[in-house]
């Protein structure tokens, strides 16, 4: 028989557990949400690994600790942690704390369910399909299928397993003996997934055909007809071609609608990477940016950039309605995917991934957009593309900043060029100087906790910023700020 007396002390015990949870609650509230966000407090409290160890005290021991101690970790672990939701957080492609959508993740969390059967998850089955239903119609899709995926990189690499099992049905049994040389097409500002994709389905690295991109960074169709003819020339089979709405550097759009002119010629799947910029079609005013995505076979689009749903919430939608998700993915395991079960058994959604537990990803996004309504969402959206705009604006009056292109999208590139710089654009060695200005302004803000901006070379381009304007929280303060303290951290420089 068990020793109860090994058990935890709250085991049984409501009253302590509730008082435990309490306690993280409200810490929680305290550090990530009230001071995470709070514009005067710091965006992370930087610390050198091996110092951060210790004051985290990471060590596992055989006993357990006291209940202050726990909530002592509690709150060093947020305290030290970046925090995503602060008004100067630009780094990432995600930012912002929406109150709805938190809400919805620890209902999903505290629920602790696994949404691959309507036995153990049936409000989620139900809500996904509405969810996915919604985004399929605001992509201008009547009907068709769609999943929730771990990230937008898993909805690209779906995509390009379904393309090819619809060309090629065999192979899922019979593997890649049975397929010819396959190529796929995508420009060469694509998200990185999908060469990680083209490895990991064994069709090689080799498969995807790169696309000339124009200045702005928009797949060039005319380049895209010219690989396809050199891939069929050198004996591949193209199947696929993946644009992008949304670019993770520039923002930029590829010209959806000629791409799928030439899919339709070729008789090409069309995916649309929009795990960025797919949330525009929630705005009547920007929505043109995606003209012709309903034209798509598949669309990967991420909730918890733009619109600020909370990671992870991607989507891959499908025009498909010929059930392929499931033909493609489905193993029939008799244990979980019963077929005499006493409930429509098309309800059981698990079959249409690759993995087998799968997160519920859904409520997040369907809470908040309870709250906030089509027209909030679209407020948020609209919101993002003033603020880009007032940034470049004052850009402009500053000297100093120097606009890498006009920004299309939220996406806001440029270079700040430090005091010691300015007026020699033309010495031999301006531009490996200037590729040393956005690090150390990065490690310097980093660590005074000020704010976090992500930098990148680009092509022949030397380091410059991209300042991610998303976070519904932003003002124009925030904006300012952006500015000053570029101009105070770099006065030196």
């Amino acid at each position: 028989m068990a020793d109860s007396e090994a058990l935890s002390s709250h085991a049984g015990d409501p009253v302590a557990v509730e008082a435990l949870l309490q306690a993280v609650f409200g810490i929680v509230v305290d550090e990530a949400i009230q001071k995470g966000t709070n514009a005067s407090e710091k965006v992370c409290e930087w610390k050198e690994p091996e110092e951060l160890k210790q004051l985290l005290d990471l060590e596992l021991r055989s006993q357990g600790e006291s209940q202050e101690k726990i909530l002592e970790h509690c709150r060093a672990v947020i305290h030290y942690s970046v925090k995503t939701g602060h008004p100067r957080f630009f780094n990432q492609l995600f930012s912002g704390l929406d109150p709805h959508a938190l809400a919805g993740r620890i209902i999903t969390e505290s629920l602790n369910t696994s949404q691959y059967t309507y036995e153990i998850a049936p409000v989620f089955v139900l809500m996904e399909e509405e969810v996915l239903s919604k985004l399929r119609a605001l992509v201008g899709w009547s009907s068709g299928d769609g999943i929730f995926c771990p990230g937008g990189s898993i909805s690209n690499m779906y995509a390009v397993n379904l393309a090819r099992y619809q060309r090629y049905p065999d192979c899922k049994q019979r593997g890649l003996r049975t397929l010819p040389p396959l190529a796929l097409f995508t420009s060469k500002e694509c998200h990185y997934s999908i060469q990680k994709g083209a490895a990991f389905l064994g069709l090689g690295t080799d498969s995807v055909r790169v696309v000339k991109a124009d200045e702005r960074g928009r797949m060039v169709p005319e380049d895209l007809e010219r690989q396809i003819s050199m891939a069929e020339a050198e004996g591949a089979v193209p199947f696929l071609v993946s644009a992008t709405s949304g670019t993770t550097v520039l923002g930029a759009f590829d010209p959806l609608e000629a791409i799928a002119d030439v899919c339709q010629r070729h008789g090409l799947w069309l995916h649309v990477d929009a795990a960025w910029g797919g949330s525009v079609l929630l705005s009547q005013t920007h929505r043109h940016l995606l003209d012709g995505i309903q034209r798509a076979d598949s669309v990967a689009w991420n909730p918890h950039k733009l619109l600020a749903a909370g990671l992870q919430c991607s989507a891959l939608l499908l025009q498909d309605t010929s059930n392929l998700l499931k033909r493609c993915h489905g193993s029939q395991a008799s244990y979980l995917f019963q077929q005499d079960k006493f409930y429509d058994v098309e309800l059981d959604t698990g079959d249409k991934v690759v993995q087998c537990g799968r997160r519920v990803d859904c409520l997040k996004l369907w809470l908040m957009w309870k709250a906030q309504g089509s027209q909030g969402l679209e407020r948020r959206i609209d919101q993002a593309f003033a603020l880009a705009r007032y940034l470049v604006e004052e850009m402009k009056k500053r000297e100093g900043f120097e606009l890498v292109m006009e920004p299309e999208f939220v996406n806001v590139c440029f270079w700040f060029v430090p005091p010691s710089l300015r007026g020699k654009q033309d010495s031999p060695d301006y531009h490996k100087r200037l590729s040393k200005v956005a690090p150390v302004l990065k490690e310097r803000m980093v660590k005074e906790g000020s704010m976090m901006i992500g930098y990148q070379p680009h092509g022949t381009r030397a380091n410059f910023f991209r300042v991610v304007v998303a976070n519904p929280a932003l003002t124009c303060a925030d904006i300012d700020f952006l500015l000053n303290e570029l101009e105070r951290l770099g006065q030196d420089l």
